[in-house]
């Protein structure tokens, strides 16, 4: 629920000098800026420095690979347009005061790790602020050793947060961490405008993002656990519906019964809706593993491309196997697992699979209910995990990655490093992190540099025909001779003799099996 300040009341008033008094009129008879002296020169952000570096800063930001991106164009169709605003010309006609979706402020605490930490943790807060559609005006880091648990932020910093929100009209204050409901609630009581933490943010935005069946239903099941223990409940809503004598005494006939309060009944509604949305999820689990079954009994090796979001994946995706999979410059973009293939330049086929982005602190209602979807990543052959040399901290990136791997009992599975946006690092940067990771491969989805190299590299790392094999196929069995063309053999040499086509091989067990009978001895 939305808390605005109502500067018409006159209890407010008293608690407000003259000046901020000013402050709020010159606001409201403002059309679309903060209260501020005409021409001025905008104030410089306390706590955000720069831009959102967690969004890359590119000149072009699809390449010829990633096709038409007709889906790209229809979310951007329904983005909020900066400057637009449902305030009204003649402000005496409603209310006193502003709306707007969204205007934000973000807060942050350091608590441990450099300050470098800290800001880049609050620039991705605001990467995903603006991903979700709002417009970022401000924020603040405070330095502490652990939240306040009643508001999060001290009492004078929580104060200090009132003042920026009420001098930058703000409507929403963003918390870079997971708020317990009652810091959430004091929180709200002092900046008297709504609070959200970055779990909601990240929630909020995968609501925007998901497009198939099961990735809704995944993100609607998230959702409502995030919600249940925050619940809330004003006036009549929280009055108990009369019940027993109660209500024979205070509402009269055909009023008496169980009793139950507002809040009750809604959380009971959640329950119910959840339990169907797992059963909904577990039905759909089958398909996916048919699917998964199907390429294991032909042997197909799975490739799946992990990584934080943002890093690149699609991009990858497209440019390996010209996919056209949506790609935007923003968190999370894409959700909705891709499957395509692809072939060695020996011709062995494989699959490739484009995974949901992470993020650090990824909250742990969505590993619940995506990890049918990130089983995909636990059971491939191979993870290609892609890196943003590019962002200020990939280290944190790799641990924020191989953390959720531990998740899924993913980090058993071969792994190869790419080191993607090559063309906007530091190479000093690159060359630290060819240091660390000795099984590394360097990229750039967007100019095409060092692809090459890594589809070397995948045909090199995924499991290839084990059985070696010198057949006589006659001429009669062509349908023979088309199997070991496809992408589950390996065809060593070829001659075509008097009684047939002589083969050596390399194929899977299973086409061992059927090709027994035509060994020859000679």
């Amino acid at each position: 629920m939305t808390n605005q300040p109502n500067t018409g009341s006159d209890s407010a008033s008293q608690d407000m000098s003259p000046e901020e008094i000013q402050a709020v009129i010159d606001r409201i008879l403002s059309k679309d800026v903060p209260a501020r002296a005409a021409g001025s020169a905008p104030e410089k952000p306390r706590g955000v420095l720069g831009s959102a570096q967690a969004i890359s800063r590119q000149d072009s930001e699809h390449s010829i690979f990633d096709g038409d991106q007709q889906d790209l164009e229809e979310r951007r169709a329904l983005r909020r347009t900066a400057g637009l605003s449902t305030e009204l010309e003649d402000v005496t006609e409603v209310e006193y005061r502003q709306l707007r979706l969204e205007r934000v402020v973000l807060a942050g605490l350091w608590t441990e790790g450099t300050l470098a930490d800290a800001e880049n943790s609050l620039r991705e807060l605001a990467a995903l602020a603006e991903t979700a559609g709002s417009e970022v005006l401000d924020g603040i880091v405070q330095r502490r050793a652990k939240p306040d648990p009643g508001t999060f932020l001290g009492s004078g910093k929580a104060q200090e947060l009132k003042d920026i929100v009420m001098s930058t009209g703000a409507d929403t204050v963003v918390v870079d961490a997971e708020l317990a409901p009652s810091q959430r609630r004091g929180l709200e009581d002092i900046v008297k405008v709504k609070v959200i933490d970055r779990t909601a943010l990240i929630l909020d935005i995968f609501a925007q993002h998901a497009k198939s069946r099961e990735g809704k239903a995944q993100v609607e099941l998230a959702q409502l656990e995030y919600l249940l223990p925050r619940l809330r409940g004003w006036g009549e809503s929280m009055s108990r519906q009369a019940g027993g004598q109660v209500g024979g005494a205070g509402a009269g006939m055909g009023s008496r019964g169980p009793g139950e309060t507002k809040i009750e009944l809604d959380r009971r509604r959640i329950r119910t809706r959840m339990a169907k949305l797992r059963r909904e999820i577990a039905a759909m689990k089958p398909a996916r593993e048919t699917k998964r079954a199907n390429r294991r009994r032909n042997s197909v090796p799975s490739v799946a491309i992990a990584g934080y979001t943002n890093a690149g994946k699609s991009s990858l995706l497209n440019r390996l196997t010209d996919a056209g999979v949506l790609v935007e410059n923003a968190l999370f973009a894409t959700l909705d697992p891709t499957v395509r293939k692809a072939e060695t330049a020996d011709g062995l086929g494989y699959t490739l699979a484009d995974t949901v982005g992470f993020v650090r602190s990824l909250p742990t209602q969505l590993v619940e209910a995506f990890r049918s979807t990130l089983e995909e990543v636990a059971d491939s052959d191979l993870i290609l995990h892609v890196v943003d040399v590019s962002h200020p901290d990939p280290e944190g990136q790799i641990a924020a990655v191989r953390a959720v791997f531990s998740e899924v009992d993913a980090r058993k599975v071969p792994e190869i490093i790419v080191l993607n946006k090559a063309d906007a690092a530091d190479p000093f940067v690159v060359e630290r992190l060819k240091q660390r990771e000795p099984r590394h491969v360097v990229v750039s989805a967007r100019t095409g540099q060092g692809i090459a190299e890594l589809l070397k590299t995948i045909s090199e790392s995924i499991p290839r025909p084990s059985v070696k094999m010198e057949l006589l196929i006659p001429y009669n069995r062509g349908d023979l001779i088309s199997k070991l063309h496809e992408t589950d053999a390996e065809i060593l040499r070829l001659d075509h003799e008097e009684e047939g086509t002589r083969a050596l091989v390399m194929v899977r067990e299973g086409l061992a099996a059927e090709l027994e009978s035509f060994i020859s001895n000679v």
